[in-house]
């Protein structure tokens, strides 16, 4: 850590994405230093997942008090007092900055999905709470998204107390998840993600991120 000190503008962070993967961004490999504008650093992310429809996403940061910000594209790093002050090394978390107000207006499917992915992410960390129905449609979703259709020889009893959905998830969740996920099969689930993304939205918690 101590060559971070040593020269002030590097610039070494670890972006954590919706899939639960990690982009590493540092001064070596991409040129970015703290006086890099937030901007260069997004489209670094947005080429990464390859987004088109990149509008709707954003980097966010906690400062030492765990109070969260959102990246500023037209601003330095190095103006981003309370993210410069954590590190190095540096975290940032990619995710939705805004929902569209029609699924329909999304084209791409990878835009899509990490909507999917940000609202199951919310769904397990408590950030989005509903009703035990969604959490079973989304659970199967995410199983079929994991697993594929439902063979069964291969996903015997209790296969899906292996995934977590939500923070306190019980036996009966678990079991609707299964009878949900056996009626799925490949073709269906593009559609039935969207349509899940915005009824979990809007019943649960609107303008989440507003």
């Amino acid at each position: 850590m101590g060559c971070f000190c040593a020269v002030p503008e590097e610039f070494y962070c670890e972006v954590l994405l919706l899939d639960e993967s990690k982009l590493t961004l540092t001064s070596q490999q991409q040129g970015i230093k703290k006086s890099t504008k937030g901007s260069v650093v997004l489209d670094h992310v947005f080429r990464h997942i390859n987004l088109v429809e990149i509008d709707y996403f954003g980097l966010r940061y906690c400062d030492r008090s765990h109070q969260t910000y959102w990246l500023d594209p037209a601003k330095t790093l190095a103006e981003h007092k309370e993210l410069i002050n954590t590190g190095p090394p540096y975290t940032l978390y990619f995710g939705i900055k805004f929902y569209a107000e029609d699924p329909c207006n999304l084209k791409e499917e990878i835009t899509r999905y990490q909507f999917f992915l940000q609202v199951k992410q919310d769904v397990l960390q408590g950030r989005l709470p509903c009703p035990v129905n969604v959490a079973a449609q989304l659970g199967a979703y995410a199983i079929q998204s994991e697993l594929g259709d439902y063979d069964p020889y291969k996903h015997t009893a209790g296969y899906v107390s292996e995934y977590r959905f939500v923070p306190d998830q019980k036996e009966e969740l678990e079991e609707a998840i299964e009878r949900i996920h056996k009626t799925l099969i490949s073709i269906t689930v593009k559609k039935k993600k969207v349509e899940l993304i915005w009824s979990t939205k809007n019943v649960c918690l609107k303008d989440l991120f507003q």
